[in-house]
């Protein structure tokens, strides 16, 4: 090993107090000398405020002012933990302690527990899943898999905000929560879930912070000992303290104020776990003599990047945004942030796959790459397109496609399916195969329309619904496609996307990525209804969801590619639009927006990748677009696939014939027990409504009613026909 590279592995601890304070800017110099009375350190991405508070402590540790034993430095994650520790070993101040708030809680519990309470702590458990699918039980509420863990993030968003069982369903609806289940039961659940924890002997995480602030706040004497232990304070990321993290480091402060905080309100994410920036935004309200210092030197990101974030801003409304810092770039002029328009969602993928191509190809690291995306859904379409150009990637805090519970429950599914009814003689157009997938999968959980709120349900609907968006998009390459066809291709995709990826390019949600940061970064789906989400409802969660895009461009310290498709797939109906966020801020982009919902009444239109000089490079064509279905009832335009059967809205007055709807069911299910396979391949529930209305009279009749196609039409016509006419059809009455 050479010299050189021992110092940059093993820096040379400084040799004096004074010595630590070198190489720090002014701010920085300001926040590391500041070391009495309560201080507050606006810090933007990417402006050092690690850096400055780690100096801060090993400076006054270094002169003599601070014991390392009397300050408890706090964050959020064991990562940021363990990064603070190992910086202030290298700057000569170990023995300080560097913890998230949870351990340094379950540290002061363990110890005082036995003379605070007596006996033995009860056990942690790691995960509550089971004792919450245990109080649903006894509360005789069936909840599935998504909803266990949406009902357990909302006990424990309960919980951190100080809410109990019976004060739930009114904190819920004043935070503006969307509830997964009916408010009444998540409350009744949660109450039981406290029972069982109780009789079990066991408490769960959020237990950890409310016994030791329980114990802190009812025994003096033992709040006074951990006040004379530690005697300054430092807290990171302070804008994601919630009321109960709060509350407890109000109590090891007691009356003092030797407490320095760090945080950054526009970088506020996660207020769904309870996070709030308010302790940040009234800090200097409850410290009137605070030091207040703001960082806003940016190294990590070039002009251009820096530019967009303060653009991205600049428009914000809200508390948070009137606190907002206008980053300074320290870093040379790089390129333009590129903006691109993808005709469709693969077309996005592939043309990020070529970028990144180049990109190794030119010598950068796959490691300094990072594709960030608004939902865990959306990375199955990347794990592809990324898998085909042959580039190695990992997947960051969220599992793979193909690993998920649910897709792999729905891949059995459709296996199944695929051995009764994937044979090409009992399928033909009229039982289409995305037909066959959505009936398949409603079985999994898959409806027409999403859930509301987000949370795991949600997340579990989005994976079914690229299965099904996948199905449509195999069946149109391959018209003639079998559902087994489906399932080997799906087999194929998954082995495809299993090989190692530790050097690869990153693929993360845009949550996932808080605290990281990349030489390059493409920001994909940067479109109306998912950036922002289309359950962002409300102008506080809108305004969540711009500061969400602000910590993704964050990210990127050089270069930095935003795109978006204007339809789902290819030859769809191009009518997205980029998001409302990037409006004046990308180049054209006042022009872009008159162009929602261009070429959908025909003819070809070309997309567009507008990169550093404003210049439009065209993109693959799109499809001529298919005259609108239309509802026959009320003539509003149909998209989706059951009421385009129909021809009428869901909802429309309905002539069905009810009497024979039943004959023709019964007759379906004789045929479908004949031949071994679904009920669904003879005919769609949605097809036998269709043939119920029309009660056609003849073959011509029959075959223009959506879903029933020429090989239906010879293998099941005269059936159908006779049964229309009310004549008996042999063996329906005796099932032979």
């Amino acid at each position: 090993m050479t010299a050189a590279t021992h110092s940059t592995l093993f820096p040379q601890v400084p040799d004096s107090a004074d010595a630590v304070l070198e190489g720090l800017d002014p701010e920085q110099r300001e926040v590391a000398t500041a070391l009495h009375g309560p201080v507050c350190v606006l810090a933007g991405a990417g402006t050092g405020k690690t850096r400055a508070i780690t100096h801060r402590i090993a400076y006054g540790v270094r002169a003599g002012i601070l014991q390392p034993s009397s300050v408890l430095a706090v964050t959020f994650t064991n990562r940021a933990a363990g990064e603070m520790r190992g910086r202030l070993r290298q700057l000569g101040a170990a023995g300080v302690q560097a913890r998230t708030f949870h351990s340094a809680a379950l540290r002061q519990l363990q110890y005082f527990w036995p003379k605070a309470v007596g006996g033995s702590m009860p056990r942690l458990v790691d995960r509550k899943v089971q004792l919450v699918a245990d109080a649903a039980a006894a509360c005789r509420i069936r909840l599935d898999r998504g909803e266990l863990r949406d009902v357990t993030g909302e006990i424990e968003w309960s919980k951190v905000t100080q809410t109990v069982p019976s004060d739930y369903t009114l904190a819920a609806a004043k935070a503006g929560r969307e509830a997964p289940r009916d408010p009444a039961e998540i409350a009744q659940v949660y109450a039981a879930y406290e029972d069982l924890k109780r009789d079990r002997a066991v408490i769960d995480f959020e237990d950890v912070l409310l016994l030791t602030v329980a114990i802190l706040q009812d025994r003096h004497d033992i709040a006074d000992q951990v006040r004379a232990q530690y005697q300054h304070f430092v807290v990171d990321e302070y804008q994601d303290v919630s009321p109960l993290q709060q509350r407890m480091l109000e109590l090891w402060l007691g009356d003092r104020d030797n407490l320095c905080v760090v945080g950054d309100a526009s970088q506020t994410i996660y207020s769904f776990t309870g996070a709030t920036p308010d302790y940040l935004l009234d800090f200097r309200t409850r410290h009137p003599g605070a030091t207040v210092v703001k960082l806003v030197r940016d190294y990590r990101s070039t002009p251009q990047v820096v530019h967009l974030a303060n653009g991205l801003l600049a428009q914000a409304r809200g508390r948070a945004a009137d606190h907002r810092l206008e980053l300074v770039s320290q870093r040379p002029a790089g390129p333009e942030p590129v903006y691109t328009e993808y005709t469709d969602e693969p077309a996005e993928a592939e043309g990020a796959a070529h970028r990144i191509r180049e990109l190794l190809d030119s010598g950068v690291p796959a490691s300094e790459i990072a594709v960030l995306f608004r939902t865990n859904a959306q990375s199955e379409t990347y794990e592809q397109a990324l898998a085909d150009a042959g580039i190695p990637y990992q997947l960051r805090g969220a599992e793979r496609f193909f690993d998920r519970p649910e897709v792999r429950k729905a891949g059995i599914a459709l296996r199944g399916a695929a051995r009764f009814g994937g044979n090409d003689s009992l399928l033909d157009e009229a039982v289409d195969l995305p037909s066959q997938v959505r009936a398949v999968l409603s079985g999994e959980g898959w409806t027409t329309t999403p859930p509301a709120g987000s949370g795991a349900v949600r997340e579990r609907w989005e994976s079914l619904a690229a299965l099904v968006n996948l199905a449509q998009d195999f069946a149109a390459a391959q018209p003639r496609a079998t559902l087994a066809d489906l399932v080997a291709e799906l087999d194929e995709r998954a082995g495809a996307q299993h090989a190692p990826t530790v050097q690869g390019v990153t693929l993360a949600s845009l949550h996932s990525a808080k605290g990281l940061e990349w030489d390059v970064v493409f920001l994909v789906g940067v479109a109306e209804g998912m950036m922002p989400i289309t359950y962002a409802k409300t102008d506080e969660q809108v305004e969540e969801e711009r500061r969400l895009l602000y910590v993704g461009v964050t990210r990127a310290r050089s270069h930095l590619h935003v795109s978006w498709a204007l339809a789902r797939s290819p030859g769809g109906r191009p009518n997205r639009r980029p998001s409302r966020f990037l409006d004046g801020l990308r180049p054209g982009s006042a022009a872009a927006a008159s162009r929602t919902g261009a070429g959908a009444a025909g003819g070809i239109e070309r997309g567009y990748s507008r990169g550093a000089n404003g210049t439009s490079v065209p993109v693959a064509p799109r499809r001529t677009q298919r005259a609108p279905a239309r509802c026959r009832v009320c003539g509003r335009t149909l998209t989706d696939a059951g009421e385009m059967k129909l021809m009428r809205c869901e909802d429309c007055p309905s002539d069905m014939d009810e009497a024979l709807y039943e004959r023709l069911r019964d007759w379906r299910a004789i045929q479908a027990r004949r031949s071994g396979q679904p009920a669904f391949c003879v005919f769609t529930d949605k097809t036998l409504m269709a043939i119920a209305e029309a009660t056609p009279d003849d073959e011509s009749e029959l075959a223009r009613i959506p879903g029933v196609g020429m090989r239906k039409l010879n293998r099941y016509g005269a059936d159908v026909l006779a049964i229309c006419a009310g004549q008996e059809v042999a063996g329906e009455e005796d099932g032979d």
